[in-house]
């Protein structure tokens, strides 16, 4: 009787600690949320230039005297021809264009240091980044390493750790999904220990965007479904979450309204030009509010499942976001209303509760007509402590999700998209 009385207060007191240790956890990611939010209208951000054409960039250079540049692509987009114009426009002003194509999909930091070497080796002045996601992410920690020879990528991880102006940075998504070419992040793969992790300083914002319809219209279905519900969950959480301006509300509402409105469509026909370009300025927009409003627990999770699995960013958030604004419920049915009504899914008059559900259940309904599965069943049990370990530690306390989670949440939450 005396070993059971002394387990059973244990086990109180054991308990009794976790909850205090949790409340205080809560506490400290709401004080940094509160005090960040609060500091937003003092720091830097800034929007990159809009340009529309290859030849603005070529002009821009020749302007600036740049007489090198170093162009960060894969194989796949040079292989396509679609750098071919932008080749042609720096080669017509005799402004050399030296090659890194080697970017993979997750971009790593042997890309990077690859594409840094050539860039020392050629004496280029300025670095473009044309492609996905990867291929400008990698193009914006090589400005990085450029800037700071001396600081690894390792040092660069988390928030504010370059603080020094990079080289002359151009941006030419070939997607609408990433919005790399609009925000402070950049997210690379360290390959060596199968962690995926960003870097956000307000220097890796690109100097100019070049939003051109015309090198999105070979893109694949598949790639225009992942990288447009990509799109959308970054304006989603940016809305949901608690760190919200005007500006980002609007910029969002926007974005979600082109996708909802274009999204089958460019799915369907790739040569629609309108669709895609609507889709182009939608991902920018989007990029646009998470970079001052954040992002929340779906990205954390998504690059958790990268840096592990090798799982594409855009497939891995259109896969997960269902799941977490289940999860939230009540606490995001009067934005997912708002949302909902904006873009013309539901009538004004509908309540909130019913309206957010349309909107959930689209979400849902969107990714099965476009054959993006429901689970990723590449999750393996053994591996999610580490896993939800990864992504509480990048989410708390950053991300100003809506609701809390810890650890054990979360690692309940790989067992739902894994398909358990």
């Amino acid at each position: 009787m005396f070993y059971e009385c002394s387990a059973s207060l244990q086990l109180h007191i054991f308990m009794k600690r976790e909850k205090i240790m949790k409340k205080r956890k809560s506490l400290y990611c709401r004080t940094f949320q509160l005090v960040m939010r609060a500091a937003l209208p003092f720091l830097p951000y800034r929007e990159p230039k809009m340009l529309r054409t290859m030849d603005e960039v070529a002009k821009i250079c020749e302007r600036r005297r740049i007489r090198r540049v170093l162009l960060v692509t894969d194989s796949g987009i040079r292989g396509a021809g679609l750098t071919a114009e932008l080749e042609e426009k720096l080669a017509e002003r005799q402004i050399g264009c030296f090659v890194y194509d080697g970017t993979v999909a997750n971009p790593t930091i042997h890309n990077i240091e690859e594409a840094r070497a050539l860039y020392a080796e050629r004496g280029c002045q300025a670095v473009i980044g044309f492609g996905g996601g990867s291929s400008i992410d990698c193009a914006k920690v090589v400005g990085a390493r450029i800037a700071k020879p001396r600081q690894s990528v390792q040092k660069m991880r988390g928030l504010l750790k370059v603080h020094r102006r990079l080289p002359l940075l151009f941006a030419v998504p070939t997607t609408a999904g990433t919005g790399s070419e609009t925000t402070l992040a950049a997210v690379i793969t360290d390959s060596d220990n199968h962690h995926k992790y960003p870097i956000n300083d307000f220097v890796l914002i690109p100097r100019y965007a070049v939003l051109n319809a015309k090198v999105t219209l070979g893109l694949p279905p598949y790639l225009t479904s992942t990288t447009g519900m990509d799109a959308l969950t970054h304006a989603v959480e940016a809305y949901i979450g608690g760190t919200t301006t005007k500006k980002t509300r609007r910029y969002a509402e926007k974005a979600v309204t082109w996708i909802y409105q274009n999204i089958e469509t460019a799915w369907r026909d790739g040569a629609n030009v309108p669709a895609r370009k609507r889709m182009l300025y939608a991902a920018f927009l989007a990029g646009e509010a998470f970079s001052i409003s954040y992002v929340g627990y779906v990205h954390a999770v998504a690059h958790s499942l990268g840096g592990l699995y090798g799982v594409p960013h855009g497939l891995a958030n259109a896969v997960i976001l269902p799941y977490f604004l289940d999860y939230y419920g009540e606490a995001v049915d009067g934005k997912l209303a708002a949302l909902a009504r904006i873009s013309g899914m539901v009538d004004e008059a509908l309540p909130d509760h019913e309206a957010a559900e349309v909107f959930r259940r689209w979400v849902k309904e969107v990714n099965c007509r476009m054959d993006i599965p429901e689970h990723i069943p590449e999750i393996r049990e053994e591996d999610i402590p580490r896993l939800a370990a990864h992504a509480d530690r990048e989410a708390n306390p950053l991300y100003p999700v809506p609701v809390l989670m810890d650890k054990e949440e979360l690692a309940a939450m790989y067992l739902k998209v894994k398909g358990e």
